[in-house]
């Protein structure tokens, strides 16, 4: 304990350290600094404390709170730590009126006939982190068959944008519109039921999820060239995935059962959910993308002039090809 001759009286640190003197008495009650008493019942204070203030002023200038400032006094964390975590904490409020800020120059400036729906629609997401919590809920929740959380976040972060920092009016609506489809409930009833149709005759979701993601991959370049859906090698490896788990072989008639199995992944909703990814800042061609190539490619190859096509494509790839140099005798 220090002596009183070498002390300060309260007047003397605000002078010093420019706190004013009610703000001293406040932290003195709060156990930010601490006092002695003199025989007087005066409020005095060591050298140290000089310094303990300045650093809490220069703290609570950068807009730190006080348990961030007492746990850094108490040495339970760093300057940088605690400073680093208030810069995070400011980061998603400068998200957050971003966001704010474009979706009422959203729905500022849409037309007197679309304004009170874009208000709708934009006042039910709130935030760009919001929409992204509840389409992730909406893909976590259509999941019935048991996979890897790996497996799982790898969709999620192919299937959901990162709102951006600033955006703009196109992908705050985007993400609306994302939200909306979230929320519908007739398309999640839709999916569910795929889901558990998939759930009970399925062998290996886990293997059926590989090979898909292996003929999207396959698609990926013609669907970013833009060809349009064809019989080819991407959807041989598409049903060639759900033929191994199914206990099937590929025929017309497979794949036309297939095509009705996957309608909810055709639903003009979900398609419109992929398009609404890519203008919310996505990936241009997704996986969902290059999924609805390969199914529309699938109905291509059941339909009368595409089943010959589908046909003749098998034939190619079995039958060796024919010998030019041979010249039949007549």
């Amino acid at each position: 304990m220090p002596l009183l001759d070498e002390t300060l009286g309260i007047g003397d640190l605000a002078r010093l350290t420019g706190v004013p003197v009610r703000t001293i008495r406040f932290y003195c009650d709060e156990g930010i600094v601490d006092s002695v008493r003199s025989t007087g019942g005066h409020r005095r204070f060591d050298q140290a404390t000089v310094e303990r203030l300045g650093l809490v002023r220069r703290l609570r200038r950068l807009g730190l709170g006080l348990p961030s400032i007492r746990q850094v006094l108490s040495g339970e964390r760093s300057v940088a730590e605690v400073v680093s975590a208030e810069r995070s904490a400011l980061d998603v409020q400068i998200a957050d009126l971003a966001w704010r800020r474009a979706s009422l120059r959203a729905v500022e400036e849409a037309g007197p006939a679309d304004r009170a729906a874009r208000l709708q629609l934009l006042a039910a997401v709130g935030s760009g982190g919001a929409a992204r919590d509840a389409l992730i809920d909406f893909w976590r929740r259509t999941m019935v068959a048991p996979v890897s959380e790996a497996m799982l976040t790898a969709f999620v972060t192919m299937a959901v944008p990162d709102p951006p920092a600033d955006p703009t009016l196109p992908q705050v609506v985007a993400f609306a519109e994302l939200f909306a489809l979230a929320d519908d409930r007739e398309l999640t009833r839709g999916l569910l039921a795929m889901a558990r149709a998939n759930a009970e005759l399925i062998a290996d979701e886990v293997d059926l999820l590989k090979g898909i993601s292996e003929a999207c991959a396959l698609a990926r370049p013609m669907v970013q060239a833009g060809e349009p859906p064809r019989v080819g090698p991407e959807l041989d490896r598409f049903v060639a995935a759900h033929v191994s788990v199914r206990d099937g072989r590929d025929s017309p008639e497979f794949r036309g059962r297939l095509l009705a199995h996957v309608a909810a992944d055709r639903d003009p909703r979900l398609r419109r959910y992929w398009r609404l990814v890519t203008e919310a800042g996505g990936d241009a061609v997704t996986l969902g993308v290059s999924h609805l190539w390969l199914t529309d490619s699938l109905e291509l190859s059941v339909s009368p002039g595409g089943a010959g096509e589908a046909r003749a494509h098998r034939r190619s790839r079995t039958e060796p090809a024919a010998d030019s140099s041979r010249v039949p005798l007549n």
